[in-house]
C-alpha cells in the first residue's frame, strides 16, 4: 500500500559556528514552574559531573515526573506557556519536535558520554503522550547540548488525572562525538548495521528504579560473563526501560536487575539480540512476561536462538535450564504458511478478481487522503484562506469515512473467502501507518499555521478514533 507522503514535525538544524549561544530561559522557567507545582520526589533523578581541574560542568541530568488534576493544568495556565514559549524559542534551537497524542511516533533522546560511550533515553513512549522538546548548544561550552523537554498523558483509569515527566539534560553533543562502538557494534564488510532495541516495563508488583543489560557473541561469552560487565545502564522512568544499540549480527544479551542497595540481582533474563528487532518484556517479582512473537520469529522457539545450547537463568551460583523445544501451547499458535497458500489456491476466478480490485481500492483511497494534505500544505503557503483550509479538512473526514467503510468491507469479504486471521496484522500495520502520518501532518499544520481550525480538530479526533480501533483489532489477532 501507499504511504501518505507527509513530513514528520520539523527538525531544525543551526549552524553550530552561529551568533553566541542563548539559554532558552522562558522554556527552562516554564519547566521549572511544572517541577515547583506538581514535580513529585518519588522517581526523580538528578546528577551533575564536573571538571576536577576547572569546576565545568560535563554533564548534568534533571529528570522530574509530576501528577496533577486536568483542571490544574488548565487553571494554571501550564498548557498554554508550554505551547506559547516552546515555538516562542525556536530559533534558539538546533533541533525541535513536536509531537501530539494519538501518533504512534515514539523519541529516543541519544547521550554521548564523556568517553564517548552512547545510550539512549526514552522520552515519549506511547501514543497517548503530548511531547515538545528542543536542543541547544550549551553557552559555556558548544561541545555539549542542552536538551529540554516535557511529556505528559491524561490517565485511562483517572480521566481527570494528568501524569508527565520533565527534562533537562546536558551532554555531549551526538553531532560531535559520534563513535564507533566494540567489534560487535561495528560495520564488517559482509552487511551494514541495523539496530536492535529491548523496551521493557516494570510490573505493579516491582519498585525497580535501575537495570543493566550485558552482552556478548555466543552463549558461552555471556555465561562466562563478571557482574560488573555490563555494557549498559537502563534507567527506570514512569516505570519503563530501555536500551537501543546497532549491531551487524545477531548477538546475545542479558538482563538484571540493580538492587536498592546497589548490589546485583542474583536473577537474570537472556534473550537474543537481532539487527532490526525490537524485543518488549515486562518485568515481574522473579519472573517476567517474554516478547512471545519475538521468540516465535527469530528468538528461542525459532531454532535461530544462539542461547538454545544455554538458554538459562542464573540464581546464585545454580543454573536451571530451559527446555530447547517449543512448547506445545506455543507450537500451536505458530501461523501456518501453508494455510496462507491453501486459501490462495482455493479462491475461484471471480474472488480473485474481487480481492485484487478490494486490495487495490486502499492505493486509490491513500492517494487521494495524500493530495488533499498536499493541498493543506499549498495553502498554508498561499493564501492561508481558514474557510479554504477548513473545506479541506472537511473533505479529508468524508474520505476516512470512506476509507474506514473500505476497511470493514475488505475485511469481511477476505475472512468470508476464509482467509487465515493470522494473515490481517499486517494489513492493520498498513493501516495504522497510514493514520500516524495523518497525525503527523495535522501536527505539522499547528505547527506552521500557529492554531487548529474546527475541522482540523475534527478530523484529529477522527484519526485518533479510528487508530484505537484498529490497533485493538490487531492486539486481538495477535493475542
Amino acid at each position: 500500500m501507499l504511504l501518505i507522503l507527509c513530513s514528520a514535525i520539523t527538525t531544525i538544524s543551526a549552524d553550530p559556528l552561529a551568533n553566541p549561544q542563548k539559554k532558552p530561559e522562558t522554556v527552562i522557567a516554564t519547566l521549572n514552574a511544572i517541577i515547583a507545582k506538581f514535580g513529585l520526589n518519588e522517581g526523580q533523578v538528578y546528577s551533575v559531573n564536573r571538571n576536577p581541574n576547572t569546576g565545568i560542568i560535563e554533564s548534568s541530568t534533571k529528570i522530574v515526573p509530576f501528577r496533577c488534576s486536568a483542571n490544574s493544568m488548565q487553571n494554571d495556565n501550564v498548557l498554554k506557556a508550554v505551547a506559547q514559549n516552546f515555538p516562542k524559542e525556536e530559533p534558539l534551537a538546533y533541533q525541535f519536535l513536536h509531537i501530539q497524542p494519538g501518533s504512534r511516533e515514539e523519541f529516543q533522546l541519544k547521550i554521548i558520554a564523556e568517553n564517548g560511550d552512547k545510550s539512549s533515553l526514552r522520552i515519549r513512549t506511547n501514543k497517548n503522550q503530548e511531547m515538545w522538546l528542543m536542543c541547544c548548544k550549551n553557552p559555556e561550552n558548544p561541545q555539549l547540548r542542552d536538551a529540554y523537554a516535557v511529556t505528559w498523558e491524561y490517565m485511562h483509569d483517572q480521566k481527570n488525572q494528568v501524569l508527565g515527566t520533565v527534562y533537562m539534560i546536558t551532554s555531549m553533543r551526538p553531532d560531535l562525538f559520534e563513535r564507533s562502538m566494540s567489534s560487535v557494534f561495528s560495520k564488517n564488510q559482509e552487511g551494514s548495521t541495523k539496530r536492535f532495541t529491548l523496551e521493557g516495563r516494570v510490573g505493579d508488583d516491582l519498585k525497580d528504579s535501575l537495570y543493566v543489560f550485558y552482552i556478548a557473541e555466543t552463549a558461552e561469552q555471556l555465561n562466562n560473563a563478571t557482574d560488573d560487565s555490563y555494557t549498559f545502564t537502563m534507567p527506570v522512568v514512569n516505570k519503563r526501560f530501555s536500551v537501543s544499540f546497532d549491531i551487524d549480527r545477531p548477538i546475545v544479551g542479558r538482563i538484571r536487575t540493580v538492587m536498592p542497595d546497589g548490589s546485583l540481582c542474583q536473577l537474570w533474563t537472556n534473550i537474543d539480540c537481532v539487527p532490526g528487532e525490537t524485543y518488549h518484556i515486562t518485568t515481574h517479582d522473579s519472573w517476567y512476561e517474554e516478547d512471545r512473537d519475538y521468540e516465535l520469529r527469530v528468538g528461542r522457539y525459532s531454532g535461530k536462538s544462539l542461547l538454545n545450547d544455554l538458554q538459562k537463568r542464573g540464581i546464585d551460583d545454580q543454573v536451571v535450564d530451559v527446555p530447547d523445544s517449543i512448547p506445545v501451547d506455543y507450537a500451536e499458535e505458530v501461523p501456518t504458511h501453508n494455510r496462507a497458500v491453501q486459501w490462495r489456491e482455493n479462491l475461484s476466478p471471480q474472488q480473485k478478481v474481487r480481492f485484487e480490485a478490494k486490495a487495490q481500492l486502499f492505493d486509490s483511497y491513500e492517494k487521494a487522503l495524500r493530495q488533499s494534505y498536499e493541498m493543506i500544505g499549498q495553502e498554508i503557503n498561499g493564501m492561508r484562506n481558514p474557510q479554504r483550509i477548513n473545506s479541506i479538512f472537511d473533505r479529508i473526514y468524508k474520505q476516512n469515512k470512506t476509507y474506514d467503510n473500505h476497511i470493514q468491507d475488505f475485511v469481511k469479504f477476505a475472512l468470508g473467502t476464509g482467509l487465515p486471521k493470522e494473515e490481517l496484522p499486517d494489513m492493520y500495520k498498513a493501516v495504522l501507518e497510514t493514520y500516524s502520518k495523518q497525525n503527523q501532518a495535522i501536527a505539522k499544520f499547528y505547527k506552521e499555521y500557529g492554531a487548529y481550525t474546527k475541522s482540523a480538530r475534527k478530523v484529529q479526533k477522527q484519526v485518533n478514533n479510528f487508530t484505537e480501533r484498529y490497533m485493538n483489532e490487531m492486539i486481538k489477532i495477535i493475542e
